[in-house]
């Protein structure tokens, strides 16, 4: 799919991969409408770049928030051809932890609500808008969706089960999703970040920010986030990319802690 003059959702778009991949998506043309909670950053990149971003303040997990949000998007841009789901939470929690207390079921609920239920809300509904549109081409394409696992849906951490589990499911769905919006058009691909630069880790103190980039094979760095950006406009733009997990983590194996 060519990106010039194609209409993109990108969930959690206001700042990280998101932000990356929006930025990336507007210099090759594409109109971008960001879902996010954030409203003073996704209400600054909409300033800062212009008619071609609008932003809406999206709860990914609630079926009315992206449901008027799609709907606002198509009255302001005409059509959604890109839905790139960035939105998501990191966790740290033992299944059994100090003084034998268990891991709490209200925060493995919410994982799992954000990062893999809202996943799926959003991608439903905006794959719903595309096969209601005119094919793009001779292949009958009518939409690209990216989702964003992790290296953790493979090989998680200690303390990582709930947030592996969300992971690793939105890793297992990938095919089946492929499958069901092979019918019109609509490809389902998967990126698979291992350590990436977000502002996370600017607050790392500098022992375990070096010995991250250590555990990284080659290049022995963390991963930059227009880097991911550029493996979506790849997954975007090559047609025969579909059904795919495409891991980019410099080579990393995540052991056990």
């Amino acid at each position: 799919m060519k990106l010039e003059n194609k209409v993109a959702v990108i969930t959690g778009g206001a700042s990280g991969l998101g932000e990356a991949t929006l930025r990336r998506f507007v210099t090759q043309g594409v109109k971008c409408a960001i879902f996010d909670l954030n409203d003073k950053r996704g209400a600054a990149l909409a300033d800062e770049l212009g008619d071609s971003v609008a932003y809406f303040n999206v709860d990914v997990t609630s079926e009315a928030s992206v449901e008027a949000a799609v709907v606002h998007t198509v009255e302001k841009f005409g059509a959604i051809h890109i839905n790139c789901n960035y939105a998501g939470i990191g966790h740290g929690e033992k299944t059994v932890g100090k003084e034998h207390k268990p891991h709490a079921l209200d925060s493995y609920k919410r994982v799992v609500d954000i990062n893999l239920i809202g996943t799926f809300n959003v991608l439903r509904l905006c794959a719903a808008q595309m096969s209601k549109q005119e094919p793009l081409d001779e292949d009958g394409n009518r939409g690209v969706i990216l989702n964003t696992a992790s290296v953790a849906g493979q090989e998680g951490q200690i303390g990582q089960a709930a947030y592996a589990a969300t992971k690793g499911a939105v890793i297992g769905s990938t095919i089946c999703l492929a499958r069901d919006l092979a019918q019109f058009g609509i490809r389902v691909n998967t990126i698979v970040p291992g350590l990436i630069h977000t502002p996370l880790f600017d607050e790392l103190p500098e022992n375990v920010y070096t010995a991250l980039k250590a555990s990284v094979l080659n290049p022995q760095r963390l991963g930059k986030p227009d880097e991911i950006a550029h493996l979506a406009q790849y997954l975007v733009e090559n047609d025969y990319m579909n059904g795919e997990c495409v891991r980019m983590d410099g080579g990393i194996r995540m052991q056990a802690r």
